[in-house]
């Protein structure tokens, strides 16, 4: 509960992927914290889905976008035939795996009114199943 001088504030924001990649979302969280008027505290995203991510990355190049799509390939391949769970296909059980072992939320401080992050770092999106989805971040930013 918010206390005397303490801002809350929460929304939803929506996005439609194209299929598996990432997504750079740090704009649409950074216009949340801005439209909060805290100046200081925190902003949390929470993914609401079970085959998708939120990930800290870099930002500047995406080459490390490529190469974690190509780990995430070897880690969690699709139609693995050790994989019971395939209802959607053959990416659905690697698309679960790959959000369990990454996060599906991010924390950040919020500083002077803006996301805290370094030069190099984005707030991203992380799609892992092949066709395109729905998907909501749910961003929650509170402080003074």
């Amino acid at each position: 509960m918010a206390g005397a001088g303490v801002l809350m504030a929460q929304e939803s924001l929506s996005w439609r992927t194209v299929g598996r990649g990432l997504w750079d979302i740090t704009a649409a969280v950074q216009a949340v914290v801005d439209r909060s008027g805290v100046t200081t505290g925190l902003c949390h995203g929470f993914l609401r889905h079970t085959s998708a991510s939120l990930i800290l990355c870099e930002n500047a190049d995406p080459t490390v976008r490529t190469d974690l799509e190509a780990f995430a390939a070897r880690f969690a391949p699709d139609g693995d035939p050790r994989y019971r769970h395939h209802l959607e296909g053959p990416d659905d059980m690697p698309a679960h795996l790959r959000a369990v072992f990454t996060q599906v939320e991010v924390t950040v401080p919020v500083r002077h009114g803006r996301c805290a992050l370094g030069t190099w770092q984005g707030i991203f999106l992380w799609e892992h199943r092949l066709e395109g989805q729905a998907r909501e971040v749910l961003v929650t930013v509170w402080g003074t």
